[in-house]
């Protein structure tokens, strides 16, 4: 869908006349609806850009939360356990049908609240396993369940089925047909010697304050509960530990501005972006962003119901997990989200979607004041 077939209406630059008449205009989310093929699904299960650089010894444990130092060497221990004595794949065609099966689980649940760091902690495993990266998967719960509707169930266990290990961000239990389908998949991974990792989301109903019950998840992957070992990880988001509040947004003429100024800025008005996100599948958000440096949005509004909301978490993921700033006007992030939602059963990714987009707008703080020098 190009700007011009979107039936709301678009950010008009030539109103607003860049400082710099030589400036390009500024690309357009709403003008991306990529193509994602399966290789690039199964290519791209990797920590995300802003957690390439994770590792056990750059997580700062907070020293009024021993659970969090715990993690850290749980962890590290669990990841020198992964792959010991496992055969290749070549071999194990002429030595054994089947690898040994370890002792103990053979998964480990972080269970905590957002912000407390698991997701660094996850991505750190994946870094630590002494596996080659092409057999070793990192991906969220959704990105997992389009693999398997991009390759079908028994390609995926065939394609994940040779990995040494699974880590699985943002394990949703909100559609009981996804946990079943997910929930079987990992037995057979977990059959073929793949060591799994997770953290989750919150149930509908589950109200606790920002995590989500150890107990809840094993009951729902069920047969599957005794190879997971539940890794309690106590503390608050870090992402507001001694941080400022969010900064207020900024007007439209200076979003507009800051976008033209900004090499690989995209600048969209945000009701259609809202729009055009209802016509790309999330699993290709990623992909929509691919190149951007900063993502300005004009007249930021309160999202008008539950399934725009969800489509707006999905896009504040990837925008978070690539680092780039989010520069508005309109409304405050505080404001994305009505009461009625925040009390419901999404309250945990509603209120993760402010905490991250809140740090990318602290981020863009510093583009316009690269403008203003």
């Amino acid at each position: 869908m190009s700007p011009s077939q979107s039936s709301s209406p678009q950010p008009d630059p030539t109103a607003v006349p860049p400082a710099d008449g030589d400036a390009a205009a500024p690309a357009a989310l709403t003008a991306r609806a990529p193509h994602v093929p399966a290789d690039r699904l199964v290519a791209e299960m990797v920590p995300p850009p802003r957690f390439q650089g994770a590792r056990f010894d750059t997580y700062l444990p907070d020293p009024k939360q021993p659970s969090q130092a715990e993690a850290v060497q749980v962890l590290s221990d669990f990841a020198d356990s992964i792959d010991g004595g496992r055969a290749t794949p070549e071999k194990r065609r002429w030595f054994a049908r089947k690898p040994a099966a370890p002792k103990g689980p053979r998964g480990v649940y972080l269970d905590g609240g957002y912000g407390v760091g698991k997701t660094h902690l996850l991505a750190s495993l994946w870094h630590a396993t002494p596996a080659p990266a092409e057999r070793k998967a990192f991906g969220t719960f959704v990105e997992l369940t389009n693999l398997v509707g991009a390759l079908g169930f028994q390609q995926t266990v065939r394609t994940l089925g040779e990995h040494r290990l699974l880590c699985i961000d943002e394990f949703e239990l909100d559609d009981p047909g996804d946990t079943v389908l997910v929930s079987t998949l990992l037995g057979k991974l977990v059959d073929a010697g793949v060591a799994l990792a997770a953290t989750s989301n919150t149930l509908p109903g589950k109200l606790g304050e920002g995590r989500f019950a150890a107990a809840d998840f094993l009951r729902e992957i069920q047969g599957l509960s005794a190879q997971f070992r539940p890794l309690r990880i106590d503390g608050e988001d870090y992402r507001h530990r001694g941080l400022p509040e969010a900064p207020a947004p900024y007007d439209d003429e200076t979003v507009t501005r800051t976008a033209y100024r900004t090499p690989g800025a995209s600048l969209d008005d945000f009701p259609s972006l809202l729009e055009h996100l209802s016509t790309v599948h999330p699993s290709r958000y990623g992909a929509m962003c691919d190149g951007i440096e900063a993502v300005c949005l004009t007249d930021v509004q309160a999202v008008p119901d539950q399934s725009t909301a969800l489509r707006l978490v999905v896009l504040a993921d990837r925008l978070y997990d690539r680092e780039v700033p989010v520069l508005t006007s309109g409304k405050a992030f505080d404001e994305l989200f009505s009461e009625e939602m925040l009390r419901g059963g999404y309250r945990k990714k509603y209120f993760r979607a402010i905490s991250r987009l809140t740090a990318l707008a602290r981020d863009a703080g510093a583009l316009v004041a690269e403008g203003a020098r």
